[in-house]
């Protein structure tokens, strides 16, 4: 057994996810994302003296919305807390945050695992506004605050310690982004600051029970940094408690540009932020009806659509999966199969030639060219054999991107890309191969059947792809095998 595999790793996650909301957490500030520095402010977000917050209900609902999604248990009695410390960025000295009640309570989302699935248990998912930025580059003597993004409403969702890899973390955060996305809580834009991550990591020996010291890696800002940091934490904290090192509780950053972690601070316990009842705001009730409206709002989720794919229109995990990549693709699917009931044949031009052409065009499916409705009548086309899947691709879609036209089939006429099924025609092109290749259709009446592949490829190049491979190949085996 090697060192490292002594050791199991357990992980815990808090990610912070900005809301999509137009205003502040508890002011009518701007949220939006920019803007000159400290543009985006007022007494309230500054703290001033005699100002006073206001909940902002959009905020609340987007939280419940979350919640709903990750199958929590929605708190009907909340309040806000004070959390007490004081950075530049704070312009209050404290931060309002919920504390004892968070406004969802337990849950999970579920990642891949193996060649199956595993619930990442949730501990908590809890309101709280964002702090200002400190900006320590623009001065070489001073540090500069931006407020802007002070008060911006959040939601942090903390996992239990229920993730035992950099693997897994990565699955997590993925699944995470796409899940505030598709539901349209936030934006998921980590280059942005929009999704934030913080790693709670720490080792164990395999069979222990008992957590290990951990340290939290603060601030990862994208996916792959989170699984990069994480892995490079644990490798050092092996290496730690190899040397007979003792691992200390401490808060540390992660450097992109070595893949490596270094240490800020010795970690905070609950008790130094002094958290009370926050006195300027009164605590809310949700009601049922409430919560139910809320839930009743939420579109179909990605698992609910992957099974729905896999057990209803037959799909293959990978299909299904590959189309619930993003809500927009999703919605795009939906609409499409209410005009095809082709599922199989609608999945792979959405996974083949439309994926193809949006990626190469750098376009989202919100400003592909073709409706779904216009891309069935392509897809009709193919199923009943009036043209081949080569030339529809190949020719018909660009060309239905780049035109007006009435219908599928007339442009694809006028192009001259019918599929030729006649069988006179046809058979002067067979005819014509024959004699042209007798050293090779003797071959194949020696029993060479392969051979056959290449009779009908010659037919496809001299028809322009036009010819009906099935029929040339009928026309084929009649006139080698009569």
């Amino acid at each position: 057994m090697s060192v490292i595999d002594k050791y199991e790793a357990v992980i815990g996650l808090e990610v912070h996810a900005q809301l999509a909301t137009n205003s502040k957490l508890f002011c009518g500030d701007s949220a939006a994302f920019g803007g000159e520095p400290n543009e985006h402010v007022s007494p309230i977000t500054l703290g001033h003296p005699g100002t006073l917050p206001k909940t902002n209900k959009k905020a609340v609902e987007y939280a419940i919305r979350m919640g709903l999604a990750c199958n929590c248990e929605i708190e009907r009695y909340n309040y806000f807390a004070r959390k007490n410390y004081f950075y530049p960025d704070l312009p209050k000295g404290y931060q309002i945050s919920q504390h004892t009640t968070p406004i969802c309570k337990g849950g999970y989302i579920t990642i891949k695992a193996g060649n199956g699935s595993r619930n990442i248990q949730l501990n908590r998912i809890h309101l709280e506004e964002d702090a200002g930025k400190s900006i320590h580059d623009l001065d070489d003597y001073y540090t500069c605050v931006d407020y802007n993004r002070a008060g911006v409403a959040l939601i942090e969702i903390v996992t239990e310690p229920d993730i035992f890899s950099a693997e897994e973390a990565w699955q997590y955060v993925t699944e995470l982004r796409r899940l505030v996305r598709w539901i349209s809580v936030c934006d998921g834009n980590m280059e942005e600051g929009s999704l934030r991550c913080d790693a709670n990591v720490s080792i164990r020996l395999k069979g222990e029970k008992k957590l290990g010291t951990k340290v939290e890696v603060k601030n990862l800002n994208s996916i792959r940094n989170v699984k990069r940091a994480i892995e490079y934490e644990i490798d050092r904290m092996i290496e730690v408690v190899e040397k007979g090192g003792i691992i200390t509780q401490q808060t540390r950053s992660f450097d992109a540009a070595t893949d490596t972690t270094f240490a800020i601070r010795d970690k905070e316990e609950a008790n130094d932020y002094r958290y009370f009842p926050e006195p300027d705001l009164s605590p809310f009730h949700l009601t049922e009806e409430f919560i139910q409206s809320v839930n009743k709002s939420l579109p179909a989720l990605p698992q609910q659509l992957m099974f729905k794919y896999q057990s209803q229109l037959g799909l293959s995990e990978y299909d299904a999966a590959q189309i619930c990549m993003e809500k927009e693709t999703a919605d795009y699917f939906e609409a499409l199969i209410l005009h095809t009931n082709n599922y199989k044949a609608a999945a792979n031009w959405m996974n083949g030639p439309v994926r193809q052409y949006l990626n190469e065009n750098k376009l989202s499916i919100e400003e592909f060219g073709l409706s779904p409705v216009q891309l069935a009548d392509l897809l009709k086309l193919v199923e009943e054999g009036k043209i081949n899947f080569s030339i529809a691709s190949s020719r018909l879609f660009p060309a239905m991107l780049g035109s007006t036209y009435n219908t599928a089939f007339e442009l694809a006429a006028e192009l001259n890309l019918l599929q030729v099924s006649d069988a006179n025609e046809l058979e002067q092109w067979v005819d014509s191969v024959l004699d042209k290749m007798t050293d090779k259709v003797k071959e194949y009446k020696k029993g060479k059947r392969g051979l056959m592949g290449l009779f009908v490829g010659e037919v496809k190049k001299m028809s322009r792809g036009k010819a009906d491979p099935k029929v040339v190949t009928e026309l084929f085996e009649h006139k080698l095998n009569g």
